[in-house]
């Protein structure tokens, strides 16, 4: 799933729907704006694949690499596009450095908590965290920004807030990984929403805040002999520095399919994520899928689809409306 776009989409998404840009670009934009939503969409989807091959190193080491090589990746492109000072610049707002902070907290427990679901085998717990997310966005508008809500939207929370009580009585447990994830992201794009700076220049600055904090983790656990990486064959190396490359493409995928793409279509697209984490989950590894699960995903499946089906008849209406004037 997306980590680290929430608020890009509802930015993008609503100003490309506003302008008609997906429109006036023509069907070759529209495609080609399908075409890098699959692409960000898709990666995000596979990530377990990604890094279960980094399952044997500590889940907070492997993240303290994908901070490090996600700053050097990160700053060397905009570098090359001669936009780092201005990226940074951002800072000078204190409204700015208060939100980017919380952001920056924010998208480090959300990595660090999927890395170590993936690791640990809870593959299935972070694709409905990914599949509630959407549903979390909602009840936080309405909730701190004052948004108003449709009854569909109403409901789909809703049948998402049964979704996890079923599971959570099912299995006895609560399903803690999943609602982590989704308040995380949720939470991270509330606060990328109130920040507003472009997808690059934001990862810039929250991999610049915790890059520090990484490397002296990454420093200390090999003065005490406790870096698992030090010791790892070539192929880890190969997943470790190309975590940076990992966590950046999709991610300006992700913003080209916004600038290119209506709102409610990228809305719909963004279920591929989870919906390839979860066939991961059971299809590749194996994982339990019970009854509980069967009742928990059917009630978020369903609060999907009168999620999208409102999003899609209310943009149809706006731009009916917006046709006949």
């Amino acid at each position: 799933m997306p980590e680290g776009a929430s608020a890009g989409a509802s930015r993008a998404g609503a100003a490309s729907a506003a302008n008609g840009s997906a429109v006036n670009g023509g069907a070759a934009s529209a495609s080609g704006g399908v075409g890098f939503a699959l692409l960000a969409y898709g990666t995000w989807g596979v990530f377990p694949i990604y890094w279960r091959q980094l399952r044997h190193i500590p889940s907070l080491e492997v993240l303290s690499h994908r901070v490090v090589w996600s700053c050097v990746l990160v700053a060397g492109l905009l570098a090359v596009r001669g936009e780092l000072r201005s990226a940074f610049g951002v800072l000078a707002s204190g409204r700015n450095r208060r939100f980017l902070g919380a952001s920056t907290l924010l998208i480090a427990i959300n990595w660090f908590l999927f890395i170590w679901a993936v690791s640990g085998g809870h593959i299935l717990q972070a694709s409905l965290g990914y599949y509630i997310n959407p549903l979390v966005n909602v009840a936080l508008g309405r909730l701190v920004l004052g948004e108003r809500l449709t009854r569909p939207a109403m409901a789909a929370v809703g049948l998402a807030a049964a979704g996890v009580t079923l599971l959570a009585a099912g299995t006895g447990a609560v399903p803690w990984v999943s609602l982590v994830l989704a308040t995380t992201f949720g939470l991270y794009g509330l606060c990328r929403k109130m920040a507003p700076v472009g997808p690059l220049a934001g990862l810039a600055v929250e991999t610049a805040l915790t890059a520090p904090i990484a490397m002296v983790v990454l420093v200390v656990l090999a003065s005490r002999g406790q870096a698992v990486s030090l010791s790892a064959d070539l192929t880890s190396w190969g997943f470790l520095i190309g975590s940076g490359v990992a966590t950046a493409i999709p991610l300006l995928a992700f913003a080209e399919a916004a600038r290119r793409l209506r709102y409610a279509t990228l809305g719909i697209v963004q279920y591929v994520a989870p919906t390839l984490q979860f066939a991961c989950a059971v299809a590749l590894y194996g994982e339990p899928f019970t009854r509980s699960h069967a009742l928990a995903f059917g009630c978020i499946w369903t609060a999907v689809a009168v999620y999208v089906t409102d999003t899609l008849w209310r943009a149809h209406r706006a731009s009916t409306t917006a046709a006949r004037r």
